[in-house]
């Protein structure tokens, strides 16, 4: 595969922005080397490289573009918002339409509202309790991966570098599945925590009564409970995965399939909190969200665009089967290879991820650096198996055929008991890690 223009187009990114990318998973070394190829522009389910080739894609945009990309009733809708101005010195009245739109579609949460990205709406959930609880900790989820680039998340990280030690303190955490342990940390820090922060579900279903146990720990002990529906939210179901396991938290926050690439996060929940940021609470008033590109017309054209092809397409629907059918033919490959202990595949049908696993069993990036490299090759831009809807049989059947190169290959290492001669170069990295 020939990738000369992508390397001269990486260079080109990293002497002008630090990482080559603004956003880290999108990085270089998040792919094999030499094999990281830069994009041109997409239709789709596929996306074209600066050197003219094609690929099929997965976790397209961060899992943000769930209905493939440049969907024609979303693009429509954002042309026709461009033309009419997208930024005003008074709110639009789209602003009130994508609203209604999505408080009817997320019928748990009683007011909304939007900015930029799943950061500023996690903060600004994580500030609003705070601020309804006077309570200064935010507990999170320790075994989900991301809630935010500030100071609250980012301080629990290994990338650490810039927050002060007193920011961090101020963040603790707890096990998901586990109402004991979460009972035990909130009786070790009785009535300092103001919210507990995660995703209702990552790659399995939550434990029956979890859910609704969680709210009712949080809710004796004083404090809120917030979802992060960047995930979840439309991928799981259209209403959320509050709406899909029936427990309704204090906060919600919304992103990534919300705009379907467009810019557009979302912050909802009931109106007693939420008026808090607002005009019509006699209380100390919350800096909530006041964003110069928040409510730009256009993103929220494109929210209300997704929000109508979802419930008129059955866009979830679609996604899970066309998961269920990618899961079950990686899974029949590795077995054919005996690779079913070390070829992974996880997650809801509509949210897959993928495991790659040494000998001994363990998480390895020297295995997942040989699987990316044979997809990557094979034509299939793959750093996850998260579908869109816009996905083929002929798509699909090239993912499979990209598989079965790749479960070869990582037999031969597995038998050689080296990975090393397959990697091409150095092994991919961990986002989340101490030293460049």
């Amino acid at each position: 595969m020939e990738l000369t223009a992508s390397r001269a187009a990486d260079e080109r990114l990293h002497r002008v922005i630090p990482g080559g990318a603004h956003t880290y998973a999108k990085g270089s070394d998040q792919y094999p080397e030499n094999l990281a190829p830069v994009i041109s522009h997409g239709l789709g389910a596929r996306v074209w490289d600066v050197d003219g080739n094609s690929y099929v894609e997965y976790g397209s945009g961060l899992r943000a573009v769930s209905l493939g990309h440049a969907h024609p009733r979303v693009t429509e809708a954002v042309r026709r918002e461009v033309g009419r101005g997208s930024n005003f010195s008074r709110p639009s009245i789209v602003e009130a339409e994508a609203a209604e739109r999505f408080l009817a579609t997320v019928p748990t949460a009683d007011m909304v509202k939007f900015t930029k990205n799943g950061s500023d709406a996690t903060t600004a959930a994580v500030r609003l309790a705070r601020a309804a609880t006077g309570r200064p900790l935010v507990a999170l989820c320790a075994d989900h991966a991301f809630f935010s680039t500030d100071d609250w998340f980012i301080g629990t990280t290994a990338m650490a570098a810039g927050v002060p030690g007193e920011i961090t303190d101020l963040t603790v955490r707890f096990p998901y599945g586990d109402l004991a342990a979460t009972e035990a940390m909130l009786q070790e820090h009785d009535g300092q925590v103001a919210c507990l922060i995660l995703e209702a579900a990552t790659q399995a279903d939550p434990p029956e009564g979890y859910l609704a146990g969680l709210r009712e720990l949080a809710h004796r002990h004083g404090a809120l409970l917030v979802f992060d529906e960047m995930i979840t939210g439309f991928r799981f179901s259209e209403h959320g995965a509050q709406g899909l396991y029936g427990v309704t938290p204090d906060l919600s926050t919304f992103g990534k399939a919300l705009g379907n690439g467009f810019a557009v996060s979302a912050l909802a929940g009931k109106r007693e909190l939420m008026e808090l940021g607002g005009l019509r609470s006699g209380r100390d008033r919350v800096f909530l969200l006041s964003t110069t590109h928040g409510a730009e017309t256009h993103a929220l054209a494109a929210a209300m665009a997704v929000m109508d092809v979802y419930e008129t397409e059955a866009v979830t629907a679609r996604l899970h089967t066309i998961g269920a059918r990618l899961a079950t033919g990686v899974r029949e490959i590795a077995a054919s290879h005996d690779l079913s202990d070390h070829v992974i595949v996880r997650g809801r049908d509509s949210n897959l991820v993928f495991g790659t696993l040494d000998a001994s069993g363990r998480p390895s990036q020297d295995y997942r650096t040989l699987f990316l490299r044979q997809l990557v090759t094979g034509g299939v831009l793959g750093p996850s198996f998260v579908v869109s809807a816009a996905l083929t049989d002929a798509d699909l059947q090239q993912t499979l055929d990209a598989v079965a190169a790749a479960c070869v290959v990582y037999r031969k290492a597995l038998d050689a008991g080296d990975p090393s001669p397959w990697l091409g170069g150095r092994p991919v990295k961990p986002v989340f890690r101490r030293k460049a």
